[in-house]
């Protein structure tokens, strides 16, 4: 409706942005669907829930994944986050106004530093106990 009512100067990039935005949209929406499914088949299988120990410890995965992301920069989170919704190499190089053939290399590093900061993090969590 806003583009309508005033077009953007260049919009292909903010046509991506929104895309994006719906991405991440969509991504929270699954998120908390999975939630309730899981909740839902815990219950039709008639198995306790989970007891609050391994509520926290989960939460406390949940935190420290999003802590991660967090410290990447906004290319390498975004393609990490557009590859986990299913988006295939060409959507992403489209979106991120990379080539395709980068997209696999950008992939890569953002997995690898992904996996650095989140290493870092539960480091400095043992430290503080």
């Amino acid at each position: 409706m806003r583009a309508l009512e005033a077009p953007p100067q260049n919009p292909k990039p903010w046509l991506f942005a929104v895309a994006l935005n719906l991405v991440r949209d969509d991504g929270r929406r699954a998120a908390r669907q999975g939630r309730k499914l899981e909740l839902l088949k815990a219950e039709q299988e008639g198995s306790a829930a989970p007891s609050a120990d391994q509520d926290v410890e989960r939460q406390e995965k949940v935190e420290a994944v999003r802590a991660a992301l967090d410290q990447l920069s906004d290319n390498d989170r975004e393609a990490l986050l557009l590859k986990a919704e299913g988006f295939s190499y060409d959507e992403i190089a489209s979106a991120l106004g990379l080539s395709k053939g980068a997209i696999g290399t950008t992939l890569a590093r953002a997995r690898r530093r992904l996996v650095e900061a989140y290493r870092a993090r539960g480091k400095v969590k043992d430290v503080a106990r």
